[in-house]
This record gives structure tokens, C-alpha cells and sequence, in this order.
């Protein structure tokens, strides 16, 4: 039976204001990283977020849920490291590359999951979506234009960001069958805490402007809470009406970057995201009716 139509219609919101304040969050990082390192950022992002876990999932799941137990462990760290990763390469790379830009290069999410599903979790991908894979890496390029135009050339660790946080998902789905999503989420975040805690030093500078104190803090709090909104979302509604509006990010970017920063994106970058985004919403469509299809009887993919 469907989810109600209102319910449905909460998920989107709150999807919506998940990426609202992801792109909020990102314009944060661009600003501070003008006066501070990556390891720096990332690891407030990190604490802060695992604060907000335990504060929130603590109460929910009682004192036990501290011990976060996992039955993969080592397949647990690798995700986590796989996260840390994408979230240093993007931390990176926003200093020079503009938000809308970043925002695209990112949306190459599904494309990368669908291309890597194959070795990584043995999922058949049929020609109309490799078709689509080829389409977004296209569009990739064209946004890049490597060797054309004024295209930094930290835009690689954009492109970075997205093949771990790609494998990141992949690994999150691999893993999620008999584990607890708070506890899997609440794993990631203390691997990459730890992970910075033990070199932050080298990258610290002490701020003291309490403006730039507080974008710190929001860092990781922000994060909990879009991510928190995610897990509600997903909750109540099926995940093939709900993704597509992750796409938003690209509208808040795009507006944002000209708001704050005074950059608009040039023609190429929107051709470039309209390719992503198209390749992305025809690999949802198209995994959308590859699962009704595995509710009857087997037919093969063509």
C-alpha cells in the first residue's frame, strides 16, 4: 500500500530543507575556509555531528546504543574512512571551486553507484543504464573542460568527493541489511572524529571572532541535524519520489554562490548539470521499474 499523499509530501519538505541547509552549510565552509585549513573544518563538522548523534539517538535507542555494536566492524571503518575522505576532498576544493560548480560535480552520486554496482556488490547494470552512466560522466567533462576555459584545478578533489562518497553509499548499502542506521551513521562520524582528532594540531588556528565561532559550531550541528531530516524523510516515502529533489541543491547553490560570493554559473556548467541531473533521474526511473518488475516474475533487462 502507498505512503498518504501527506506524508509523501512531508518527506519531500524535509528533503528540501536538508539540501537548504547542506548549500547553507557549504557557503559557511567557502567563508571560513579563507582563514582556515581543510583538517580544521572538518574535524568541527565531525565533533559537532557526533555530539548531535548522541544527544539525539541516545535518548531514542537507551544507554546501550553507546556501545555501537556491529557485527562488521572493520566494513564499518572502511565506510567511515571512505565519508572522511569524500568530506576532506570537498572541504578542499570549495575554496577555489564555486558552490554551483561543486554542487554539480557532486550530483554525479547515482552515475557513479550505478557504474560501480557492478563489482562492488555483483548488480547486474543493463545498456540503457550504462547509457545513462555515460551520459553524466559527459557531463562531468563538460563542466570541467579539462584544458579549456578557467576551470580551477582543485575541481579534481570535487571529483574526488564524489567517487568516495559514491563508495561510501555503496558500502552503506552492502552493510545495511541487519544493522541499525544510527548506529551505522553514529560509526562513520566517531571514525572520522578520531581519525582528525589525532592530527588537528597541524592544522589548527585558534578562531576568535565570535561570528567565525559560531560557523564553526553550526559546522557539524547543521550536518546532524540534514542528516537526521534525510532519515525521517526516507521513512516515509519511497525513496524513487523522493531522491529526485536532491537535485534542488544545484537551485540553492546556484543561488547562494550569486547571493553571497556574486558568481552565476556560465552556460557550459548548466549544460554540463543538466546532463548529470537527467542521467540521475533516468537511473532512479530506471531502478524504479527494475524493483516493481522483481515483485512478478523475472524479465530480463534490455
Amino acid at each position: 500500500m502507498n505512503p498518504p499523499r501527506d506524508r509523501i509530501g512531508l518527506a519531500i519538505l524535509l528533503v528540501v530543507c536538508a539540501v537548504a541547509i547542506f548549500s547553507i552549510l557549504n557557503v559557511e565552509v567557502k567563508i571560513l575556509r579563507a582563514d582556515y585549513g581543510p583538517v580544521q573544518l572538518v574535524w568541527a563538522r565531525y565533533t559537532g555531528a557526533l555530539l548531535f548523534m548522541v544527544v539525539v539517538f541516545t535518548p531514542m535507542r537507551g544507554p546501550r546504543f553507546l556501545r555501537l555494536r556491529t557485527a562488521r566492524p572493520v566494513a564499518q571503518v572502511v565506510r567511515g574512512a571512505c565519508l572522511l575522505t569524500s568530506s576532506m576532498c570537498f572541504f578542499l576544493a570549495i575554496k577555489w571551486v564555486p558552490l554551483a560548480t561543486a554542487a554539480a560535480i557532486t550530483m554525479l552520486g547515482p552515475v557513479l553507484i550505478t557504474a560501480f554496482s557492478g563489482p562492488v556488490l555483483g548488480e547486474r547494470v543493463g545498456p540503457r543504464r550504462w547509457t545513462a552512466v555515460v551520459v553524466g560522466f559527459v557531463g562531468a567533462l563538460v563542466i570541467i573542460r579539462p584544458g579549456f576555459g578557467d576551470t580551477p584545478w582543485q575541481i579534481v578533489f570535487t571529483v574526488g568527493s564524489a567517487f568516495t562518497s559514491a563508495f561510501y553509499s555503496l558500502l552503506t548499502r552492502k552493510l545495511s541489511a541487519g544493522e541499525d542506521p544510527a548506529t551505522m551513521a553514529t560509526i562513520a562520524t566517531v571514525v572520522g572524529t578520531g581519525v582528525l582528532s589525532l592530527v588537528v594540531w597541524t592544522d589548527w588556528r585558534p578562531p576568535s571572532d565570535p561570528v567565525e565561532i559560531g560557523m564553526m559550531v553550526s559546522l557539524g550541528l547543521l550536518s546532524g541535524f540534514a542528516h537526521y531530516l534525510y532519515t525521517i524523510a526516507f521513512g516515509r516515502g519511497p525513496a524513487s519520489v523522493i531522491a529526485p529533489f536532491n537535485y534542488s541543491h544545484l537551485i540553492f547553490a546556484a543561488l547562494l554562490g550569486f547571493v553571497v560570493f556574486g558568481y552565476f554559473p556560465d552556460l557550459w556548467t548548466w549544460v554540463g548539470a543538466g546532463l548529470i541531473v537527467a542521467s540521475g533521474l533516468y537511473i532512479g526511473y530506471r531502478e524504479a521499474v527494475l524493483a516493481r518488475r522483481a515483485s512478478r516474475p523475472a524479465v530480463r533487462e534490455v
